[in-house]
């Protein structure tokens, strides 16, 4: 994902379409194979297209099939590597403006879910105060072994590093916690908190800490945005009781207004972050939110299947293979050091996120369900690799440390949810647990 700081780089692309006739596809001499299209402000590279949702195709296939046989391998992992084999590093294929676009869309509609998952009313109470609890201590840690990291000379910035390591996949885990029937019991309530937390604090983070403006700026920018997306909550909220009847009469139909303007909610959320200077996750992450509120009286099992095909499907893919293309794995590897750098965040991640959650929930989960909880909250990975990717533009953090811990989120997603899953044992998709009643 590029930062911010990157994005006055897509204006300066504008000079390049505007010196095109008509900004149409290039013509080719006879004979020549065509390579490029320009569309746009951006240049279409259909073999690079093609090679994306190809191996997001493979990887959906490769998944289910070692499903089929007891062995949970998380899409976004195979994503993941078969991005770095067609990236610049194996086959050569590079990511353009265009299809960094799709990435970023399929970002933001990642970042969507992981807020849609999150109803308020649900884990209110004994929940979310674990969880702000659990992360509070969780960034305590982070910054204690960031700093000595950091005075041992391994990283750069114990910030940037820290902040790495305080974070939660929880998007990641959503889509494997409901085919599994995780998701809808008590477990899956405090899981659900601790995870929200984990994911948003960090993009606070990012937004107040992080960016290179002033953090009292930030702040008020934040509360602006955040007031904004409050009024937008408020009239979706009172107007629902005449627009999600509309909106479900059309689910059907060739109109698909529910799909069309959720886009347009996620679309205006990430400018308007966008244009406050804050990070684009906000957006997708707040219109989630909104949504699960306006349609906190209804289940429209309808409308998650078609969105859930729409973003799992098409958009949310091109995140993870084009991460995995921009992996540095000449770095990861070059020599020793990179690789047990890497082996020391995946225990790092444990000890961060997990220790919290082994310690904290010993009143309200056992101690199977415990250690499942810490195992899935030290699974990291979209926003490890946002951070990563700001602190080596900024140069805060060096190419070889920022792969180590991309490589470690990715081992993190591969071990961490199959161990717990295992621990849980067989829920089953329709499982729904005594739930944890909201003001505990």
């Amino acid at each position: 994902m590029r930062s911010l700081d990157e994005a006055p780089a897509l204006v300066q692309q504008r000079s390049v379409c505007e010196s095109l006739p008509a900004c149409a596809a290039t013509r080719r001499p006879p004979g020549e194979r065509p390579v490029t299209i320009v569309l746009g402000l951006a240049r279409l590279e259909p073999g690079t297209f093609l090679a994306i949702v190809g191996a997001s195709a493979l990887a959906g296939t490769i998944s289910v099939l070692a499903a089929s046989r007891g062995v949970l391998l998380p899409v976004v992992v195979v994503e993941l590597f078969l991005g770095i084999l067609i990236g610049p590093h194996v086959l050569g294929l590079t990511v353009g403006e265009l299809v960094q676009f799709f990435a970023d869309l399929g970002l933001g509609l990642l970042f969507f879910f992981a807020g849609y998952e999150i109803d308020v009313r649900r884990i209110a109470g004994t929940p979310l105060r674990l969880a702000v609890l659990g992360w509070g201590l969780s960034l305590a840690i982070a910054y204690t072994i960031g700093g000595l990291l950091a005075a041992a000379g391994i990283v750069l910035s114990l910030l940037y590093t820290g902040s790495a390591l305080a974070t939660t996949a929880i998007g990641t885990l959503v889509p494997i916690l409901s085919d599994t029937g995780d998701l809808r019991t008590r477990f899956g309530t405090f899981l659900l908190a601790a995870g929200a937390v984990g994911e948003f604090g960090p993009i606070l983070l990012i937004t107040l800490i992080l960016s290179t403006q002033s953090t009292e700026h930030n702040a008020l920018i934040l509360l602006a945005f955040i007031a904004l997306a409050v009024g937008v909550a408020l009239l979706a909220v009172r107007s629902s009781s005449q627009t999600v009847p509309l909106l479900e009469r059309t689910l059907e139909q060739s109109s698909q207004l529910a799909v069309r303007w959720i886009i347009v909610l996620i679309f205006a959320l990430a400018l308007l972050a966008f244009e406050l200077g804050l990070d684009l996750l906000l957006g997708g992450f707040a219109a989630g939110v909104i949504t699960r509120q306006a349609l906190r009286t209804r289940e429209i099992p309808a409308f998650d299947s078609k969105l859930s095909a729409v973003a799992f499907g098409v958009f949310v893919p091109f995140f993870f293979v084009t991460s995995g293309m921009a992996l540095d794995v000449t770095a990861l590897f070059a020599s020793f050091s990179s690789v047990a750098k890497m082996l020391l965040f995946v225990v790092l991640f444990f000890v961060v996120r997990g220790a919290p959650a082994l310690l904290l929930y010993r009143g309200v989960l056992d101690s199977r369900e415990r250690m499942a909880l810490a195992l899935m909250c030290s699974t990291q990975l979209p926003l490890v690799i946002a951070i990563t990717t700001l602190a080596t533009s900024t140069g805060h953090m060096r190419p070889s440390t920022a792969a180590a811990l991309v490589g470690a989120a990715v081992l993190s997603t591969l071990i961490f949810p199959a161990a717990g899953l295992r621990l849980r044992g067989d829920i089953g998709p329709h499982a729904q647990e005594e739930l944890v009643p909201a003001g505990i």
